[in-house]
């Protein structure tokens, strides 16, 4: 690897929420695979004749992110989960054959490859207990037997990237045992060899964020000196779709890394200075074994000790590429791998719309590789911290809207009224807003409109407001009023998807009562600081946040029964 391409520049970094690739984020991998791929039909949709893969471990990281890729790279697929009921729900459910498979069973494995071109096989069992190295020996065994039984094509493995001639760590180890099973089941095999995946969700880089945004200083050991060659999510699964059409004359493993070649340290400071953090103090102490740092680790993040023990011990080793032979079947795309610091920025997508406890990505669109999922694991995507209430309000929907529609400005917030100007005012001593700005209109709001030290980030009529803090505070935060029917025969009318789920709206229920005020408050910290904020500000909630409920509720309520007094009929009236 020339010197070139392993200094990476320290160029500034864009402020943080700013998206310096838009076009990148939500393109199928497959757009930069040329004639490699198969391609989908006029409908978008894989042939009827299309060569068909097998992928295991869809309810994981990495294979959630594959199954699409694949289908968008024109590949017929099938789904092997031993729960498929786990799989319903996924945009690509109806796109896929699902089928009931466990990889360590002889019988089911070698029956769901039956017609298989080719198969991928994503299982591990990191942080399932000690004696994870004998359950992945033993299924990788009975799924190699199986897929040479049911005459496979080729078999795509994604390992680690580990150093040659070095006793292993028991993960590394382990994965590398995987991968010599693999290539000596006699079916050709494409051995994609990793080091940290960077992308929301993934085990390694989650734990690299929580570290960088919890601690503005830390004593960390002597491996955070050595170099690791990190790869983005995008490429990774750039490499496993292209893979598939490799020529049956090819079987052997290959290292795969992005363009960067970092220390574990350089990592986290680049990291803080993406996220806009201040630049961490790290001091490097000789005394921190991998279990210590481990326990350390599962202390101070939430990912999991099992799991964080065998990720601290894979790094005492030097994780960098020592060839590049995989760009001779799958050449580089046209813009390059992906850097360091751009995989960083996809990975910090805000949290947006509808799948706001799900993401936190600044301006780009749901659907990147290294957005979080909804079935990653709680501590992917960063902390995302909710305070939900909800209660039922003896008013019409319409009512409750009319009320919630108008909060702020000079109705104020519902609770406490001295909280909210003492708040007002010590954001602009800070330099926010504070209460200053008020509304546009005192009764109607539109996407965009500054509410106090808030602003319109969603409306949808009758339903929902979503406002985003403009206040000053250490991370993003949001405030969330949602009008819902107290059953499902009362959505309100004029609202795209929501529609009886017996048929027609039914206009008179959106003007009756009961209704349901559902309110959330979310916060997704920056740093220490953000941390402290939120346990700060958190006894509060019950007063500030639960007496905004209550008033809300208890205005709707009046209104209502003002309209029933004269005897109005429409809620609109």
């Amino acid at each position: 690897m020339s010197d070139a391409r392993a200094d990476a520049t320290l160029g500034d970094a864009p402020e943080p929420g700013r998206d310096p690739e838009p076009d990148l984020a939500p393109e199928p991998v497959a757009h930069t695979l040329g004639g490699l791929v198969p391609g989908t039909g006029p409908d978008g949709r894989p042939a009827a004749d299309a060569p068909l893969v097998a992928v295991t471990g869809v309810t994981g990281y990495v294979g959630g992110r594959l199954v699409p890729e694949l289908l968008a790279a024109g590949y017929r697929v099938r789904a092997l989960a031993r729960h498929p009921e786990r799989l319903r729900g996924r945009p690509w459910y109806d796109d896929v054959e699902v089928v009931a498979a466990d990889a360590a069973e002889p019988e089911q494995i070698r029956a769901a490859l039956d017609g298989v071109d080719v198969a991928y096989y994503l299982i591990h069992s990191l942080g399932s207990g000690r004696t994870f190295e004998e359950r992945d020996r033993r299924t990788a065994q009975v799924f190699a037997q199986a897929a040479a039984a049911a005459g496979v094509g080729r078999i795509v493995y994604l390992g680690g990237l580990y150093p040659e001639g070095e006793e292993l760590s028991p993960h590394l180890a382990s994965r590398t045992e995987v991968g010599e099973i693999l290539l000596a089941s006699g079916v050709p095999t494409t051995v994609l060899r990793a080091a940290v995946v960077l992308g929301s969700g993934s085990a390694s880089f989650e734990m690299m964020r929580y570290l960088t945004e919890r601690l503005p200083a830390m004593t960390v050991p002597r491996w955070v000196a050595n170099r690791i060659q990190p790869i983005a999510v995008r490429d990774v699964l750039r490499y496993l779709v292209g893979s598939a059409a490799m020529p049956p004359d090819v079987s052997r493993a290959f290292d795969i890394g992005g363009p960067d070649v970092l220390t574990y340290r350089e990592m986290m400071q680049r990291y803080a200075r993406i996220a806009g953090l201040p630049r961490r103090l790290i001091v490097q102490v000789p005394v921190l074994t991998p279990r210590l740092s481990s326990l350390w680790v599962s202390l101070v993040t939430p990912v999991p000790g099992g799991l964080a023990r065998p990720l601290v011990e894979s790094l005492v080793h030097e994780v960098v590429c020592d060839e590049h032979d995989i760009a001779a079947h799958v050449p580089d795309p046209p813009g390059g791998l992906i850097g360091f610091d751009r995989a960083v920025r996809l990975a910090l997508a805000r949290v947006q719309g509808a799948s706001v406890t799900t993401r936190w990505s600044s301006a780009l669109p749901p659907g990147a590789p290294s957005d979080p999922l909804p079935s990653d694991p709680g501590w992917a995507g960063g902390s995302l911290y909710v305070d939900e209430r909800r209660v039922l309000v003896d008013a019409s929907p319409a009512a409750l809207w009319r009320v919630v529609e108008a909060v702020g400005g000079e109705r104020g917030w519902y609770s406490w009224a001295l909280a909210w100007r003492v708040r007002g005012l010590l954001d602009r001593v800070v330099g926010g807003p504070g209460l200053r700005r008020g509304r546009r209109d005192p009764a109607r709001l539109l996407v965009d409109d500054a509410v106090d030290f808030w602003r319109v980030e969603q409306l949808v009529p009758g339903r929902l407001l979503r406002l985003r803090a403009e206040m000053r505070v250490p991370g993003l935060a949001w405030l969330e009023l949602r009008v819902e029917p107290a059953d499902a025969g009362t959505d309100p009318p004029d609202v795209p998807g929501a529609r009886d789920a017996d048929g027609p709206w039914d206009p008179d229920a959106w003007r009756r009562p009961p209704v349901v005020f559902a309110q959330r408050a979310l916060f997704h910290p920056h740093g220490l600081a953000g941390q402290l904020y939120w346990w700060a500000v958190y006894p509060f909630h019950g007063v500030v946040f639960g007496g905004m409920q209550r008033n809300v509720a208890r205005a709707a309520q009046t209104a209502e029964r003002a309209r029933a007094d004269r005897g109005v009929t429409r809620a609109d009236g």
